[in-house]
């Protein structure tokens, strides 16, 4: 993978960038690759699939105008090696980026490579979805929060909706099961204060992947009860016809 090759492929895919981003990808990248000999961060090797699935994936909301703010506050929900959120607090240096991760080792590479790009508009905090929507510092205090890959629509509202601000919104990374999700994740967001919007289908050129962003609004405060206690929201997704 090169600067010329990643540069080209955003612009294929449709995503806004300035010239100094492809270089601070592929440093990324780069440590991604020698991390990844000692701890598991990512199980996608091709250089192609990779250059796709984690940088240009997580670019592509910066391709429907609307959907991350230039500036204001992001939290990236369970950021694993810090997609989407890096990528997009590289892309958008007046964005302020909160990576929260459960895995400290997750968060030590990401220090590393925050540490080696220079990036001064990302935060690390070492929690779970649950508890870190309880903390007073975290709650309802973005204008956005976004996952990708991480869990069914309703759990994933339940992770998000309660970092977000009112009028703010969340912002999921989807596949084509999103449809199949849908009745029941409405209903889960309306619950926690949440409207959901319709679902952006993106494309990657000579790729047949269906990827789908969608939003969610935050309408109204989330009830104190949420989110339930860590490992809940997924044993027992909220928006069930017997769920509580």
């Amino acid at each position: 993978m090169t600067i010329e090759m990643l540069s080209a492929r955003l612009n294929e895919c449709g995503i806004p960038h300035d010239e100094v981003l492809p270089g601070k990808l592929l440093r990324y990248h780069e440590l991604l690759l020698d991390w990844n000999t000692r701890m598991d961060l990512t199980a996608v090797t091709d250089e192609a699939e990779m250059m796709d699935k984690h940088y240009v994936d997580s670019l592509s909301a910066l391709s429907v105008p609307g959907l991350i703010p230039p500036s204001g506050s992001l939290i990236d929900v369970g950021t694993g090696a810090g997609f989407p959120g890096l990528p997009l607090a590289l892309a958008c240096p007046d964005l302020q980026v909160t990576l929260m991760d459960a895995q400290q080792k997750r968060l030590t590479f990401l220090q590393a490579v925050i540490d080696e790009l220079g990036v001064r508009n990302v935060k690390l905090v070492h929690a779970r979805a649950e508890d870190g929507a309880q903390f007073p510092q975290h709650r309802e205090r973005y204008d956005i929060a976004v996952a990708r890959a991480v869990a069914s629509l309703a759990v994933l509202s339940e992770y998000l909706l309660p970092y977000v601000k009112v009028g703010g919104k969340a912002l999921c990374w989807k596949g084509p099961a999103l449809m199949e999700e849908l009745p029941q994740g409405r209903k889960a967001a309306f619950l926690l204060g949440g409207r959901v919007g319709e679902p952006v289908g993106v494309t990657f050129p000579g790729r047949d992947w269906q990827h789908l962003l969608l939003p969610i609004a935050k309408v109204a405060k989330t009830a104190r009860q949420y989110p339930r206690k860590a490992g809940m929201p997924s044993k027992s997704p909220l928006g069930g016809n017997d769920k509580k």
